[in-house]
């Protein structure tokens, strides 16, 4: 796992055609607006965040984030528990975003 800055996550991202974005927030936050193409798998599933998780494809990088950068630092830990190779925590989360964000 590797926490990243807004701009090293940005421009990491940018750069990887093997990339996926993973929103770990919940449902009632993510109405809210999320960052472009990210799906979500919301942390306090519990085990059925495990469940989900399971069914991602480990040979992609994921790039987590949540609110502030708390929960994405806690789901990217597990991610690798899980045999995930490359997991980025955005620092900050949302919260610092700069960019716009889509609602559904």
């Amino acid at each position: 796992m590797a926490n990243l800055s807004q701009e090293e996550w940005k421009k990491q991202l940018a750069n990887d055609a093997n990339a996926v974005i993973l929103d770990v927030r919940t449902n009632d936050e993510v109405a809210e607006g999320k960052i472009l193409n990210a799906i979500n798998i919301d942390i306090y599933k519990g085990q059925g965040f495990i469940y989900e998780l399971e069914e991602l494809d480990k040979s992609k990088n994921y790039y987590v984030y949540c609110r502030s950068g708390g929960r994405s630092g806690q789901a990217c830990a597990i991610m690798n528990q899980l045999g995930f190779k490359n997991a980025y925590n955005l620092s900050g989360g949302v919260l610092e975003w700069n960019e716009r964000l889509v609602t559904n």
